[in-house]
């Protein structure tokens, strides 16, 4: 649609000029090419006039402008009729790109150089990586790409972590959630002055909210519409706003009434945030993301495993295996909507979080002296740090 110079924005696939971009551009079948699975209808009036392979022909896109913008430099090097090969071989090279940035990182930190090929395996390895961001490939392979780079970054390079987490939510909103962790810390009671405090936050948010306004400009002043696009749909399809209606906030709704399932998601993820701000450890800004992108997943239970691809990264960052049960139980959601399996997967995870979490408090204690300046730095140290293994 963006190579035929129609904003995404402002016209669905099905509407006659966007139906006439995506058809040259081979995704609309027509005939026989309708007969398949996943295809899906394209009327005019009353009758059926082709099919197309996008699964919401009739809404505008919800993806934000950098992932509009991967699509058409996809698109622009791709040769005729390619089809999906392309964003498939995209998903791939990131996905490689990733594990890379993971290997070299980890090879480099002290404590992991060692470990590192398990840590990258951890992500590498992980079915949903080659399964979602390469065989389905969702563009959330350049946003972990992008986060995953962040997080490495911001805690010696405040406004370059800032930048890419900006970027890293252009392409995929998800990546905001981890922006606490980016900021691990910030509240400690460690001397520095209100001043100082602002400042480095806003050396990590400033840049990122400019990026994000950047890249949503060009679609702003091209667009007619509203660049959120199908997002308010999206909410309402999911069941984000009506808790009753899918299998959202599953955990919560298991203690408390549906009404109050969002109120007490919104306080959990608020209660994590300030821990990290106040808590977390600045060395280590990919710890303090982890805790609150999986205590984020816990509390709303998303049904789709791409987006934990984002938790299985950080998870190799930090080490914290417990959290794996995350992207398991998503993927149970996905594959069993209705049936109560998400909501048993992630039943099943949180208690593995919660046993992960009791046993690094227990071990401080029976370790050996060599541990002994890791556990003068505190408890809150003790709870956001630990190993793989």
């Amino acid at each position: 649609m963006q190579a035929a110079g129609v904003s995404p924005y402002d016209h669905a696939p099905a509407e006659a000029g966007a139906g006439a971009a995506c058809a040259t551009s081979g995704s609309s079948p027509r005939g026989a090419g309708c007969e398949g699975p996943d295809r899906y209808p394209i009327t005019s009036g009353d009758s059926v006039a082709s099919c197309t392979r996008i699964n919401r022909p009739g809404v505008h896109t919800i993806y934000p402008p950098l992932a509009e913008a991967y699509f058409l430099l996809v698109h622009g090097l791709s040769p005729e009729g390619a089809r999906h090969k392309p964003l498939q071989i995209g998903g791939a090279l990131l996905a490689l790109a990733t594990s890379a940035v993971l290997l070299i990182t980890l090879s480099r930190r002290p404590g992991t150089r060692d470990s590192a090929p398990a840590y990258a395996a951890c992500y590498a390895w992980c079915p949903a990586v080659p399964l979602e961001l390469v065989n389905n490939a969702h563009v959330d392979a350049l946003a972990v790409l992008l986060a995953v780079i962040a997080m490495t970054t911001t805690n010696r390079h405040r406004a370059l972590g800032g930048t890419l987490l900006g970027a890293a939510t252009a392409v995929k909103l998800l990546p905001a959630i981890t922006v606490p962790g980016a900021l691990s810390g910030i509240l400690a009671t460690d001397g520095r002055s209100p001043a100082r405090r602002m400042l480095d936050a806003l050396a990590v948010l400033g840049p990122a909210a400019l990026v994000v306004a950047l890249a949503y400009l060009p679609y702003v002043l091209a667009s007619r519409g509203s660049v959120l696009g199908y997002f308010s749909g999206y909410v309402t399809e999911e069941g984000y706003d009506d808790a009753g209606s899918r299998d959202r906030y599953a955990l919560l709704r298991l203690v408390l009434p549906d009404s109050w399932a969002f109120p007490a998601a919104l306080l959990i993820l608020t209660i994590a945030i300030f821990h990290v701000l106040r808590r977390g450890d600045a060395d280590r800004p990919w710890q303090g993301a982890l805790a609150v992108t999986g205590v984020g997943f816990l509390v709303f239970t998303p049904g789709y495993s791409w987006y934990a691809v984002l938790v299985v990264a950080l998870v190799a960052l930090d080490g914290r295996w417990e959290w794996l049960g995350v992207p398991l139980a998503s993927g149970a959601a996905y594959m069993g909507p209705g049936t109560g399996a998400g909501t048993i997967g992630y039943a099943l995870a949180a208690l593995a979080v919660a046993t992960g979490l009791v046993a690094r408090a227990v071990r401080p204690s029976t370790s050996s002296a060599c541990n002994a300046p890791r556990q003068r730095r505190g408890a809150g140290a003790r709870f956001w740090r630990g190993s793989f293994w």
